[in-house]
């Protein structure tokens, strides 16, 4: 998604894409769906959102730079480079992220704070950076915001070796801890005058997502809340990679009621084409619309 600034209210935001593809197929990512409820919405899926020749769904791969008056904050740091994961996906990558930063204007150091909505392996990675074999925090002058329940569920899942986010814990989050540069606050944490999180646990056990609020314009950013725009009119769909599939779906229905026709901008990490838009009443059900790019 090659995003123009979007505003809200005297914010602004754009995204730093890593990478966009193919990934799994529906029966896969989505346990609980069915074949014939998918095909009920091959028509605006395919070809942005749904990969014929491979049958898989299309996920972005991205973080957002949100500007405020007082900050520049990063949300979500993607997959990153050099970091050894049991998912191929992720595995040694060399994505043109920090590329992608840089047409942006930006460079690390320029990063005021860094908000992990949770910490799975495609949020964190560029929190780190290899650097003469040692793994340093890549935004130098940078707060790293950890939900506080988020942090102690991945330390004890490392602590006991469970491979998915072990290394990751070690090699994306430990080394900014050491540093001095992890705040670790409360899952409904002010960050500033507008920008505050809000407690939206089921993907993970501490996932967060950043609610927006300037000049009466709203917007989150809503991480792993939805991983495609399929779950809008289908939230009770859950992910492969959700922690407690009920949960999440719970989380996700109470969302969707209460934002549709709601005007707020929605900004998820995963939605390919133009990511960003609102949840609509279309003909009794919910669904999502993109912005027009």
């Amino acid at each position: 998604p090659d995003m123009n600034p979007l505003s809200i209210g005297a914010f602004t935001v754009r995204s730093v894409l890593e990478h966009a593809g193919p990934t799994l197929t529906p029966d896969i990512m989505f346990p609980t769906s069915t074949p014939e409820a998918m095909a009920e919405h091959m028509d605006w899926m395919v070809p942005t959102h749904f990969d014929v020749a491979t049958g898989k769904i299309i996920a972005a791969f991205q973080s957002y730079v949100i500007q405020t008056p007082h900050h520049t904050i990063l949300i979500d740091t993607c997959v990153g480079e050099d970091k050894e994961r049991a998912n191929p996906n992720f595995h040694m990558k060399k994505w043109p992220w920090m590329d992608n930063l840089a047409t942006l204007g930006l460079t690390p150091a320029d990063i005021d704070i860094v908000m992990c909505t949770h910490l799975h392996p495609d949020h964190v990675g560029w929190n780190t950076q290899l650097h003469d074999g040692r793994w340093v925090p890549t935004f130098p002058n940078a707060k790293y915001v950890f939900a506080r329940d988020e942090y102690h569920h991945w330390e004890q899942e490392s602590a006991r070796g469970a491979e998915r986010i072990g290394l990751t814990f070690i090699d994306s989050v430990l080394p900014v801890v050491e540093a001095g540069q992890a705040v670790l606050v409360d899952n409904d944490h002010e960050i500033e005058s507008g920008l505050w999180l809000e407690p939206t646990p089921g993907h993970s056990p501490g996932h967060v997502i950043v609610n927006v609020e300037s000049r009466g314009e709203r917007g989150a950013f809503i991480g792993d809340l939805m991983h495609h725009p399929v779950q809008v009119p289908h939230p009770e769909w859950s992910t492969c990679f959700c922690w407690d599939m009920e949960m999440s779906a719970a989380t996700r229905k109470k969302y969707v009621d209460g934002f549709t026709d709601s005007g707020t901008l929605i900004l998820p990490a995963h939605f390919a084409g133009n990511t960003a838009g609102h949840i609509i009443n279309a003909g009794g059900s919910s669904a999502f619309s993109f912005l027009e790019s």
